[in-house]
């Protein structure tokens, strides 16, 4: 007799996973910061100070809790992710949740463009590739967008800034805004300052994606319903849009969310690089001050963002494809 799983049960299953891992990387933000070498208090007071402390040092650790036992610093912190009492950032003398949040938005400016461009962008060239497969159209688009790929962002952020920004002058150098402008102005020169981080971060997401729908839409060109729609009659671009990039989706959709997370973490080299004031500067600079509070909850945010976009991909699947309800 067989046995299907119901889509609830399942459903349920899925949500059990996320919420094991995310346990699990709620522990590896704690332990990973306190793993590495260092005394933040060094970078808090500086050396000078710090070596001439004295007593005074050690009560620093005691109002900090770093004088605590691993375990109980650890529940403390997990308490605190659930509360959303986050504490104090060393760095920038204020509370976590506001120098988190308001680097976040920085990078969701960057991110969910991209994500949604290269997206577009991918799924546009990818089928056009297959339906030209083995011409020379497919062999310019799949070339060169997988040299693309091949590059790692933070060299293609490098190669950008120096021949746009700094030889031709065509944008600025780095950071997100020039200062002192509102309204309409301050928009504009937004979008001004994100062009080329924005088209790097698009341009290596886009190359993948594109090698995902280009495998996708040969690999459905065989199916019956693509030959019945070919033998009514219908245009090679109608049969490809109408009805093989629909089916030809699903395992975008997917690749998608796992490259949000990709792109997030690939984000953070592109913003260092253009001095970008979102998660990857605030990370930067976290990780030079041994700021175990800011950093355990940066990752924490960013952790959150990866699952969740994986469960909505999960949900969208299921929605694209009939076999997996």
């Amino acid at each position: 007799m067989e046995i299907h799983s119901h889509p609830q049960a399942t459903m349920a299953v899925k949500t059990g996973r996320y919420m094991l891992v995310l346990l699990l990387i709620i522990t590896l933000n704690f332990l990973i910061p306190r793993l590495m070498p260092g005394d933040p208090l060094l970078n808090i007071i500086g050396e000078e100070a710090y070596y001439g402390a004295g007593g005074a040092l050690e009560t620093l650790r005691e109002g900090l809790g770093l004088n605590q036992p691993f375990v109980l610093q650890y529940f403390s912190y997990l308490g605190g992710v659930f509360t959303g009492d986050w504490g104090y950032s060393y760095l920038y003398m204020k509370p976590v949740l506001t120098a988190v949040m308001g680097h976040l938005g920085w990078s969701l400016v960057l991110v969910l463009p991209a994500v949604i461009l290269a997206a577009i962008a991918g799924a546009f060239t990818g089928s056009i590739a297959a339906w030209r497969r083995k011409t020379g159209t497919d062999t310019a688009l799949t070339g060169s967008l997988l040299l693309a790929y091949s590059m790692p962002h933070y060299w293609l952020a490098m190669l950008a800034l120096f021949v746009f920004a700094f030889m031709l002058g065509w944008f600025p150098l780095g950071r997100a805004v020039s200062g002192g402008l509102g309204g309409f102005a301050y928009f504009a020169d937004v979008l001004w300052h994100m062009v080329l981080p924005l088209s790097v971060l698009t341009l290596s997401k886009a190359a993948y994606d594109h090698l995902i729908v280009r495998s996708s839409v040969v690999s459905i060109y065989g199916e019956d319903y693509i030959l019945t729609a070919q033998s009514r009659g219908i245009s090679g671009m109608a049969v490809l849009f109408k009805h093989g990039l629909r089916n030809a989706l699903a395992p975008l959709v997917t690749v998608t969310a796992i490259q949000f997370g990709m792109l997030f973490s690939g984000a953070l080299m592109v913003e260092v690089v253009f001095s970008w004031p979102g998660m990857g500067t605030l990370i930067y600079q976290a990780i030079s001050a041994r700021d175990y509070p800011l950093l355990q909850y940066a990752f924490f945010i960013i952790t959150v963002c990866v699952l969740a976009a994986n469960f909505l991909a999960d949900l969208v699947y299921r929605w694209l494809d009939p076999r997996m309800r």
